[in-house]
């Protein structure tokens, strides 16, 4: 029975009557991107929730955001589960939100919980420790160890994470990863995802001479770098916005992934019919295939439009990339191509910061356990994906500690983060916290009985 009780007083209004408390004060905290005092007073908040039920808290500094390590050891014997979340946010787009809302103050509305960091990541954070706390406080141990490291810079790239957890290995020595953040494929549709893909971005430059040349006196006589890099990012991307670069995307999808994506519709239904790399589906080209986007393209002067041949032109291409490739052939890869398809004018700046892909095998049967619990708590399977369609510092976890990892996201994709209005619908608190819950629990139980989890 114990197991119920704790999925009840999950899903029991005092819980998130006490979740929403909390998150209105986390929320309260400004952590934007060099915000150090509000990133160092929301880690000691953070802190202070758990040190009543035996976590004890690490600093970690340097020349990097700061990170707190929350640490429960019960015994040598048990399972280890390493947690992971950041409580950074993007800038808080202050006087572009609706009317009545503002970034740092916790506002209900319709049904829905607005505030910077409610989506990513203090609210999913918090759903994770709200779980942990109702099966310490329902069992009075959780049969497992943990560890929980937050972050304050994941939003400008993790800068000093991959140092901290090489650092600190041999304390984070664990069975696994288990953490929140991304999407759900729709609100009510609970997901486990193994991984992420990787993401770089490119700087092109095309430049021809100092200044503009009369588009009457020397048109049709003069290369056009506008027009120059529109046929340069034509050779890229293609008509449907599929890659054009070879060594940029895998041999093919794997059987098991494109099995575990069968029947599965990404974004929450937004697809432009038609466009993606074809022969894939819309599943398969987010979760298991490279994209590239153009992310801006300047030539001229398009806040005063003269008559003038432009001379230089910029863009920035952003590939989203799974596992398989060789990250270190990508840049060389598109000079290759570039200079094969007449394009040698062309500059490349090498990109200030790569995140890599990284996965857990969707067959692995830590995958297969996580799914399992979800199921007994839910009463429906969640989709399983291999990996998400955006970037998280997952190879962090799966590189530098060589540990499996499992993400069970508690948003859904209109939540609108890294934007105004950012929330989340109050009604997606209760199951998130039960869902997590019974996955603890069931870590517990499996630890009590000495199972492997493996």
């Amino acid at each position: 029975m114990t197991r119920s009780q704790i999925i009840t007083r999950a899903t029991d209004p005092e819980t998130l009557g006490r979740y929403m408390d909390e998150l209105s004060r986390l929320v309260a905290f400004p952590t934007e991107p060099g915000a150090a005092e509000a990133h160092a007073a929301c880690l000691k908040h953070i802190a202070a929730l758990m040190a009543a039920h035996g976590f004890v808290a690490r600093w970690i500094e340097g020349d990097h955001p700061p990170a707190l390590l929350l640490s429960r050891v019960e015994g040598p014997n048990l399972p280890t589960v390493l947690g992971y979340g950041h409580a950074d946010t993007v800038p808080a787009m202050e006087g572009r939100w609706s009317a009545g809302l503002t970034p740092w103050q916790l506002t209900e509305r319709a049904g829905r919980l607005y505030g910077r960091g409610v989506a990513d990541n203090k609210g999913q954070l918090l759903v994770n420790l709200t779980a942990l706390r109702l099966v310490l406080e329902t069992r009075g141990a959780l049969g497992f160890n943990g560890h929980m490291l937050v972050e304050m810079g994941e939003e400008v790239g993790s800068p000093g994470l991959d140092a901290i957890c090489a650092g600190l290995k041999d304390d984070l020595k664990a069975d696994f990863v288990l953490a929140s953040d991304g999407p759900r494929l729709a609100e009510d549709q609970p997901i486990v995802f193994l991984g992420a893909r990787g993401a770089v971005t490119l700087r092109l430059t095309i430049r021809h001479r100092t200044g503009g040349r009369h588009s009457g006196n020397f048109g049709g006589l003069l290369r056009n770098s506008g027009t120059e890099m529109a046929h340069a990012l034509s050779a890229i991307i293609g008509p449907q916005g599929e890659c054009r670069v070879p060594g940029w995307t895998p041999d093919a999808v794997p059987e098991a992934t494109r099995a575990a994506l069968a029947g599965i519709i990404p974004a929450g239904g937004e697809i432009d019919e038609g466009w993606g790399t074809p022969g894939l589906t819309p599943a398969e080209r987010v979760f298991a295939w490279s994209a590239v986007e153009v992310l801006d393209f300047i030539c001229g002067s398009p806040e005063r439009t003269v008559n003038a041949i432009p001379p230089e032109a910029t863009a920035h291409i952003q590939l989203r990339h799974v596992v398989g490739l060789d990250a270190d052939d990508i840049v060389p890869a598109l000079r290759r191509h570039l200079a094969a398809e007449g394009f040698d004018c062309v500059a490349i700046d090498e990109p200030e910061a790569r995140v890599p892909a990284s996965a857990t095998p969707p067959d692995h049967p830590l995958a297969r356990f996580a799914c399992a619990s979800i199921e007994r708590t839910t009463g429906t399977a969640p989709a399983l994906l291999p990996s998400l369609g955006g970037s998280l510092p997952n190879h962090v976890f799966t590189d530098t500690l060589g540990l499996p990892a499992i993400w069970v996201p508690h948003s859904y994709p209109g939540c609108s983060q890294h934007a105004p209005d950012e929330h989340l619908p109050r009604a997606m608190i209760p199951g998130a916290i039960a869902l997590m819950a019974g996955l603890y629990d069931d870590i517990g139980q499996a630890g009590r009985a000495g199972l492997g989890l493996a």
